[in-house]
């Protein structure tokens, strides 16, 4: 356990010193989310309604784009650096060294969610119960980890170059399709349809919902566990190819 807890420590800290994770994880989220309720005019029917929704939005892009392209481009970097090599000449296991990368992962995301909920209540004041900033929080975690498969698939791809080009398309076509920029809904229909079947929408929708004083369905909860164990079935093949060869 000792190694264990020491190990996640590590995790946090390599990702706090990424620069790239500060940038696009936090600082351009709090960014869009200022230019989007303060800058651009949306004349939105209720305003206070607006700026909750477009905060989940941006929370949502945040941990989304954290799970995507953090995780997996740090999983390509330390195959391609020899570091997976050197860790299975450790005491440490390879399940243990891949806990502690997705507990530290986590807690990075807490900290996102902490930190841009913090910001839309300054910068906007917006106000919401108790029970809703802590319910759209664990939305928000729970939601995450289809993106975090997405993650480790990405983490399975043999060049930096290419995981981070592969990442920042797919992260930017999710964020699209699923809404975080602008409502689905003032989109093209079939740019509707096809956003509708993606885990991106669902992930803001469940958020979305809980600000609404609802909360999230049972579709938007069976398609993020679909895709969580559809990502995960993916990783365990290739990583098993992998190995084979």
């Amino acid at each position: 356990m000792k190694i264990f807890l020491l190990q996640c420590k590590m995790e946090i800290k390599r990702i706090l010193r990424n620069k790239y994770f500060l940038f696009w994880s936090l600082v351009m989220p709090i960014i869009f989310y200022y230019i989007f309720t303060n800058v651009v005019n949306t004349n939105p029917e209720n305003p206070s309604a607006w700026d909750a929704h477009y905060l989940m939005s941006m929370t949502v892009f945040s941990v989304m784009g954290s799970s995507i392209m953090t995780l997996g481009i740090r999983m390509v970097q330390e195959r391609a650096e020899g570091w997976s090599k050197y860790i299975r000449m450790t005491p440490l296991s390879q399940s243990v060294y891949f806990a502690a990368q997705m507990v530290g992962q986590t807690f990075i995301h807490m900290l996102s969610i902490t930190v841009i909920f913090a910001s839309g209540a300054i910068i906007n004041g917006v106000s919401l119960s108790a029970f809703e900033w802590i319910a759209s929080g664990i939305w928000i975690l729970f939601g995450s980890l289809p993106f975090l498969a997405i993650g480790t698939l990405i983490g399975l791809m043999k060049k930096v170059e290419t995981a981070a080009g592969i990442s920042n398309v797919l992260y930017m076509v999710l964020a699209v399709t699923g809404g975080m920029w602008m409502p689905l809904e003032i989109m093209p229909e079939m740019m509707q349809t096809i956003g509708k079947s993606l885990p991106a929408f669902h992930f803001g929708s469940g958020a979305w919902e809980i600000v609404q004083g609802g909360m999230p369905n049972w579709k938007n909860f069976l398609i993020l566990v679909a895709y969580l164990a559809l990502f995960m079935l993916l990783s365990k093949y290739i990583r098993s190819k992998q190995e084979a060869v």
